[in-house]
């Protein structure tokens, strides 16, 4: 090999690299096969160069791609948090609400775009919630066809949601159809994760209390991580998530058996 095409192979890798680093820096997350197809390389390419890339830690690898290393979500205000993604959030609360059935006993965990779910709820017949967010309670406590239980405890600021050993047990005393629960972080091989451990102990029972696990989450939690692990990915059966996901995420989630609804 001539010096000339050293120096144009050398030039081509920091151009990979360089491409990859940019589409961390805008998503959070790529993949493997993404990046194999829009570069027009081989995914054993690609994987070397996430490899070296990870090594001068700039990112981590994880299952099928990399994440970026600024993934750790911390914890911010319920205020602040319903500001952002508005729209994706309607949308994925639409297409939640039709996911509820006649008698239903559900259980609605804390977080905005569980608040955004509750506002859209509209339902003609019995329908029994369980929640943990006090704002979840007051958008739904008015409705004539709705029965609504509020759980008890501490209320954490934060998310103004019950927190402690009492909301735990009294969902250990309750089994209910569906868990809309929302995350703050979902990394394939971490799992679901939220920002508390608090939050995380609430979420964990409220997992055990239901048989149908449904995610209510924006494209942007995608290759994240918060402080406390919820559970592994292999728990949820259904995930709502908004159009700018990545086709391969979906892909991904699906061959793990889960539902993916894209709206």
């Amino acid at each position: 090999m001539t010096d000339e095409s050293k120096k144009e192979m050398m030039k081509n890798i920091a151009q990979r690299h360089q491409f990859i680093l940019e589409r961390l820096k805008e998503k959070g997350w790529v993949g493997v096969e993404e990046i194999s197809r829009e570069l027009n390389v081989s995914e054993v390419t690609v994987r070397k160069d996430l490899k070296y890339l990870e090594s001068k830690k700039y990112l981590f690898r994880n299952h099928g791609g990399a994440s970026d290393l600024n993934t750790i979500i911390t914890d911010k205000h319920i205020d602040i948090k319903e500001k952002q993604h508005r729209e994706e959030k309607e949308r994925i609360a639409k297409e939640a609400n039709k996911l509820l059935n006649p008698d239903d006993k559900v259980i609605i965990a804390s977080g905005t775009t569980l608040l955004a779910f509750a506002n859209e709820i509209r339902v003609q017949d019995s329908l029994t919630v369980i929640t943990s967010s006090v704002k979840v309670s007051l958008a739904l406590c008015y409705d004539p066809h709705i029965e609504v239980i509020q759980l008890g405890g501490n209320i954490r600021k934060n998310s103004v949601s019950v927190i402690g050993h009492y909301a735990t047990n009294i969902l250990e005393s309750v089994s209910c159809n569906k868990l809309f629960i929302g995350v703050d972080g979902l990394d394939f091989d971490y799992g679901l994760t939220t920002s508390t451990l608090d939050e995380a102990l609430i979420n964990q029972q409220m997992i055990d209390a239901a048989q149908e696990i449904i995610v209510l989450t924006d494209s942007s939690k995608f290759g994240k991580r918060g402080f406390c692990k919820i559970c592994g990915i292999n728990k949820v059966h259904r995930i709502i998530t908004d159009k700018n996901v990545s086709k391969h995420i979906v892909d991904m989630l699906s061959e793990q058996g889960i539902i993916v609804t894209v709206v």
